[in-house]
Formats: structure tokens, C-alpha cells, sequence
């Protein structure tokens, strides 16, 4: 297999860190761009015992500057890139009414202007030569926007329509340049331990719960074939195909459920630490504290086209009826 050079953004944990260990076990040349040092260089000894090569590049992906140099770093230790992995993000836990216009901003500079400064350091460089695969990590969330993550449901589908209008400039301009959107289901990472949160308990993701490497393996196989996005999980698509038809419903079962969906029964430390201005030091890894609830494998894909068929057969009949 060709060693492609691969740059992944939120590389030094999380789902970052699960889709570096994949490629890295393909050989590949990775750019890992991250905020905090010490996760980024566990990283990068990860790559190295798996047989792959990395470089660090230290960057805010907020700031287009600190992008568009660890795109330049990436070409110049490995060469052209060939696939660009959109995958950092911040949140924040809270009401829309205790959110400030700061924390607002900060979210959407890194998880919404974080991918389209990703992307435009990318195609500058894969446009002129007509090649490359640039990887959005998406969420149901893209679609469906959720209680207590406003700023973070926002972001996804400003991406989500950020998208759509390149796909249709890539195709008006005859372009081989190569762009998919991964939707990703609830993931056992570290997030919810680091992430600011004024909730009165404990944030916890919306079971079902899935591994990181679950995501890892959805985001590199998206970056090998042809699609224009991929929902990863029957969750996923329930979520996306639901809200397309029934939104008053979905507001009303989230208004229900939602909040206590989104925490555990232990209530939150006051004050810890977040990362939402500066990354926590130490290495966090991809998991994290829900392992024994976590799944490591996903529904079969035939099983869920064969689902959302009968699905979308029963609200044809339905509304016919």
C-alpha cells in the first residue's frame, strides 16, 4: 500500500488519537496537529512502535496562520499530502441562557472555522495538482441540533452546509479532489472529562456508546472510497432520516429526555479544569471513562440499508394511507 502522507487535526486524543494508531498501522506519514504537546508526542511514539512515520506540528486550528504552517511542515518533511482528517472541536455543556458570547465564538472558531481553514490549506495544495481526499468528521449532531450543546450543534451543521457548496464547486470545476463528511454516533472519549461543562452532573455521551476506534474505522475507510458522506451507526441514521421527517417530534422527545440523557448521577466538580481556551496538560489518549459501556463494533451496513428501507417504505405508506 502506497504510505500516503496523512494530516489529522485533534490528533493527540480522542477520536483524533484512534484514527492516528489506524493509519499509522498502514505505514503512513502522519502530521499530527494538536494544541498540547504532551499528548502529540505520545502520539507520535505510538506511530513510530506501529511502523508508521509522524511529525508534530503545534497549532490552534482557530487560527488559520498556525494551520496553514502545519500544512507546510507536513509537505515539507513527507512531500505532497494526500488526505487532510477535519477532526478537531470544542464544546461547551450548558443552557443557552448561561452560555456567553465568548465561549459562543470560541466554539465555533474551532470546530466550524477550524474545518474551513483545515480545507483551505488542503485544497490549496491538492486543487493545482488535481488529487487528494479531504475527511470532514461530522455528527448526527450536523443535523439535528440537541439541548445543552447549542454552540457545538451549530458548528456541526455550519460544516454540514459548508459542504454542500463545495461539493457542488468541486463538481462544477471537473475537479478530482475527493471531500466526505463522517457522522458520527456517541463515542467513549475523553471529551466529557475535559470539555467546560455548568451542568449540575456529570456529562456523559448519549448511550449508545461506542468505542473511538469504531469512528477510526468508519473516518479511514471513508478517506479509500467514494462517498459523499457516511453515518456510522443505525443511531446515526435514525437520528438524521427522523429529524428530516418528524422535527416537532424530535423536539419534543429531546425536551423529555435529553437533558438527563447527557449526565450521569455524579455530580460535576466545580471549577475542574477544561480546555476550552488552553489544552490540560498530560497524555488523555482515545478512551475514555465509559469502557464498560461502550461497544467496540457496529451494526452491519447491509442490516441498517435494510432497516432504513422498511423505514422509509412505512412513512410512504403511512402518508399515502
Amino acid at each position: 500500500m502506497k504510505r500516503d502522507v496523512v494530516v489529522i487535526t485533534g490528533a493527540s486524543a480522542g477520536v483524533g488519537r484512534a484514527v492516528v494508531r489506524e493509519f499509522a498501522r498502514r505505514k503512513a506519514r502522519l502530521c499530527l496537529v494538536a494544541r498540547g504537546i504532551d499528548g502529540l508526542e505520545a502520539a507520535k511514539r505510538e506511530v513510530e512502535e506501529l511502523g508508521g512515520e509522524a511529525i508534530i506540528a503545534r497549532a490552534d486550528v482557530a487560527n488559520h496562520d498556525e494551520v496553514e504552517a502545519a500544512a507546510s511542515t507536513a509537505e515539507e518533511a513527507f512531500g505532497p499530502i494526500d488526505i487532510w482528517i477535519n477532526n478537531a472541536m470544542a464544546s461547551v455543556f450548558a443552557p443557552i441562557r448561561e452560555l456567553t458570547p465568548e465561549e459562543l465564538h470560541r466554539v465555533t472558531d474551532v470546530t466550524y472555522h477550524g474545518v474551513v481553514h483545515g480545507t483551505m490549506a488542503a485544497l490549496r495544495r491538492m486543487l493545482p495538482r488535481d488529487r487528494g481526499t479531504i475527511v470532514q468528521v461530522g455528527s448526527a449532531l450536523a443535523y439535528r441540533g440537541i439541548p445543552l450543546q447549542a454552540a457545538y450543534c451549530a458548528a456541526k451543521h455550519a460544516v454540514q452546509g459548508f459542504n454542500d457548496s463545495l461539493y457542488s464547486e468541486l463538481i462544477h470545476d471537473g475537479s478530482k479532489v475527493r471531500l466526505t463528511m463522517v457522522n458520527l454516533p456517541a463515542l467513549n472519549t475523553p471529551q466529557f472529562d475535559w470539555v467546560l461543562s455548568k451542568l449540575p452532573n456529570r456529562a456523559q455521551p448519549v448511550p449508545p456508546i461506542f468505542q473511538p476506534e469504531v469512528a477510526a474505522d468508519a473516518i479511514v475507510w471513508a478517506a479509500y472510497h467514494d462517498r459523499r458522506e457516511v453515518n456510522v451507526g443505525l443511531r446515526t441514521t435514525e437520528v438524521i432520516v427522523g429529524n428530516a421527517f418528524l422535527p416537532g417530534f424530535g423536539d419534543w422527545y429531546l425536551a423529555k429526555n435529553g437533558y438527563e440523557a447527557q449526565q450521569t448521577d455524579e455530580p460535576e466538580t466545580p471549577g475542574r479544569p477544561h480546555n476550552l481556551w488552553e489544552p490540560l496538560p498530560g497524555d488523555h489518549g482515545a478512551h475514555g471513562r465509559f469502557d464498560d459501556r461502550a461497544r467496540g463494533t457496529i451494526t452491519n451496513a447491509r442490516s441498517v440499508l435494510a432497516i432504513g428501507a422498511c423505514v422509509l417504505l412505512g412513512i410512504l405508506l403511512a402518508r399515502r394511507l
